[in-house]
């Protein structure tokens, strides 16, 4: 193990000992296990601000989690768009099941038999269950004409996991769900960005076209990503800037939201040292060290979480 992975691997180990969940395998059973490990391979950022909350509330944030990354990665597990509708069908009639009145069974998969312990306990929407599926539909092709669409593509895609795991944590509270909107806007717009230099097997990338216009630039150049392309520059940096104001007024809430729920908003973090380290590389997300983990993250969100800051 290198020096960058062993830190990397200590600074998780200090959050976790410092954290409300000190021993994972409290959270590990058969069900929850599975949830845990999907979310760390998969959503690796989110994972690390979820153990930094209690551990009721924990283990169903981590469900929420789970089925948001079995959606969202349908498109990069499959070749064709039939193969991956069907996939997408099969969670849009699980969520059916498992918020009938009636008792219909539901299938034997472990996110599934989590979301109904879940559902048991507490009151979550299935509104926001079935817009996640929803809008995972678009599959490869996400495009946008503008900036406003592009938003609203976040607000489906990650303001209603935040909303949910607010649910969870029987939070009801106007300023709570507006900062969650705002945030989860700040998440969508900034991992577009990052998916930018993955998106070369794409017939259309998901830069507003209005933006590309504005600037005068092909999707070739966004492919391309030349250090020497200001166009490129241009057309990220106004993205990225959207996604700052989102999370700027989500923070601007701070004082009006419930103090114990702050924790809930903590990815809020990872999403400003992603911006910082983009405007460091001056706006070019195929630049090497935007591919790289962020080692430090660990530490800066227990030292925030301490602060009651996101």
């Amino acid at each position: 193990m290198n020096y960058r992975a062993w830190r990397s691997c200590k600074l998780i180990h200090i959050l976790s000992l410092h954290s409300p969940a000190r021993n994972l395998s409290s959270v590990s059973g058969s069900v929850s296990s599975y949830c845990l490990n999907s979310v760390k391979n998969h959503d690796y950022e989110n994972f690390l601000a979820l153990l930094l909350l209690d551990n009721s509330l924990m283990q169903k944030a981590f469900c929420i989690r789970a089925f948001n990354v079995e959606v969202a990665r349908v498109n990069d597990q499959v070749s064709e768009a039939k193969i991956g509708e069907m996939r997408l069908k099969f969670w849009e009639d699980t969520i059916d099941k498992i918020f009938s009145p009636e008792d219909v069974p539901i299938p034997e998969h472990p996110i599934a038999k989590a979301l109904k312990n879940t559902t048991m306990e507490c009151k979550l929407s299935k509104m926001y269950f079935q817009r996640l599926v929803k809008s995972r539909r678009r599959l490869g092709n996400v495009s946008f004409l503008t900036v406003k669409e592009m938003e609203d593509y976040a607000e489906q895609t990650n303001s209603s996991i935040y909303y949910l795991i607010l649910e969870a944590a029987g939070v009801k509270n106007l300023h709570a769900d507006h900062a969650a909107s705002h945030l989860g806007k700040a998440q969508g717009i900034s991992n577009i960005i990052r998916s930018l230099p993955h998106q070369r097997r794409n017939a259309i990338i998901p830069i507003p076209q209005e933006t590309l216009l504005k600037h005068g630039v092909s999707q070739e150049r966004i492919y391309r990503d030349q250090e020497s392309d200001k166009g490129v520059e241009n057309c990220v940096f106004e993205i990225a800037t959207v996604a700052h104001q989102h999370l700027e007024k989500a923070r601007s809430m701070k004082d009006q939201i419930p103090r114990d729920c702050l924790p809930i908003l903590l990815p809020g973090i990872a999403i400003d040292r992603y911006l910082e380290r983009l405007r460091r590389a001056h706006f070019h997300p195929s630049v090497e060290m935007l591919r790289k983990r962020d080692n430090l993250l660990p530490i800066s969100l227990k030292w925030n979480r301490m602060r009651s800051k996101f």
